[in-house]
């Protein structure tokens, strides 16, 4: 069997799509044919996936307006001055608030999961935001009829149904995304706040069967927006730990884009239990520069020496436009360092004899 290896999820939107969605923002373009657009979108994208070889799909988020605030569309209580995330090259995104209760989704990511299916006849991934980001929406202070305790049980229903129907809907693959993990030791370096990340998502997480947590998986990263990162600095050790600890069978952690990847593997191998696996990042989508299908197999074969084979995959760093309106990174680089990550890993299997 061969090195598995899976996208992470988002890819930037084509020109007319990004064009569309300024119109839309603006009320000079219906809700229908927004809809119409992002189909096409999502067509194409499948479809070059597939073309580049790719053994497991994603939709590429063509449809989400960001991996975090895809459960909130239409969501009337909320407020615009929320939780504020710093990147590095200064620029920040800002979370909405919650306004009031009970706290519902109002999009589930099924509903992705399955418009993709429609296109394909591959294994789709389909992936989901942790409900540890969402947990931040509550504001500091408490909500009039609302408390911080009923919000945190009405959240972990809400991401239980968020994943289990895309299980039932026949996902490969449910990934949690958990970027806030690593910020969240900027933001607290005591690791108070990742405590309590951790145990937000292990109630949820703990609702599922053995059987169903090896569909399930977890993405940590620096952050990737504008070719920016928000914790690029916070050091891995400080994390990895406390990530293994999720109840999930998939690992995919950030590493082509870590100054030491020797030291974090060396982390992950300390970490490593039977009947997980880790997917390590061999491709940096903030790079500008495509990696070598060659070098893609020398980061595998670096890899395969901290963790065993049969544990072991491959993915992107990072999704390529988590966010909608992030344009800078093309959709051609994208796929040509999706290409790459194919071929290499494949090299990888071959070069290890599997």
């Amino acid at each position: 069997m061969s090195i598995p290896t899976e996208p992470i999820g988002s890819i930037p939107r084509p020109p007319a799509l990004l064009a569309a969605l300024a119109e839309h923002a603006e009320g000079r373009l219906s809700e229908a044919d927004l809809t119409k657009l992002q189909e096409e979108a999502t067509v194409e994208t499948l479809a070059k996936l597939e073309s580049l070889g790719c053994p497991v799909l994603v939709d590429g988020e063509q449809a989400k307006s960001s991996f975090v605030t895809y459960p909130l569309a239409g969501l009337s209580t909320l407020g615009s001055q929320g939780a504020v995330i710093p990147f590095a090259d200064g620029h920040t995104r800002q979370l909405p608030v919650l306004t009031g209760g009970p706290f519902r989704y109002q999009v589930r990511a099924e509903s992705y999961l399955r418009g993709a299916q429609r296109h394909t006849e591959r294994p789709v991934k389909q992936a989901v935001i942790a409900p540890s980001a969402l947990s931040l929406l509550y504001p500091s202070e408490p909500i009039d009829g609302y408390a911080r305790e009923a919000f945190l049980r009405d959240l972990a229903d809400e991401a239980e149904a968020d994943i289990r129907g895309c299980l039932d809907a026949g996902a490969h693959c449910v990934q949690l995304d958990f970027t806030e993990g690593r910020l969240s030791l900027k933001l607290d370096p005591s690791g108070g706040v990742l405590d309590a990340f951790i145990d937000i998502n292990n109630e949820v997480l703990g609702r599922f069967t053995e059987a169903e947590r090896a569909r399930l998986g977890v993405h940590t990263c620096p952050g990737g927006d504008q070719d920016s990162t928000h914790s690029l600095d916070v050091d891995y050790a400080e994390l990895l730990p406390k990530l293994f600890q999720l109840k999930v069978g998939n690992f995919y952690v950030q590493l082509a884009s870590e100054a030491d990847p020797d030291r974090v593997l060396s982390i992950i191998a300390e970490q490593l239990r039977p009947g997980i696996r880790v997917f390590v990042g061999v491709t940096d989508p903030i790079d500008p520069r495509v990696e070598t299908p060659e070098e893609v197999r020398d980061r595998v074969l670096n890899a395969a020496r901290y963790i065993p084979a049969d544990q072991l995959g491959t993915s992107d760093d990072c999704g390529f436009s988590p966010f909608a309106d992030d344009t800078s990174t093309s959709r051609d680089l994208a796929f040509a360092k999706i290409k790459a990550r194919v071929e290499g890993t494949a090299l990888a299997s071959q070069a290890l004899g599997l």
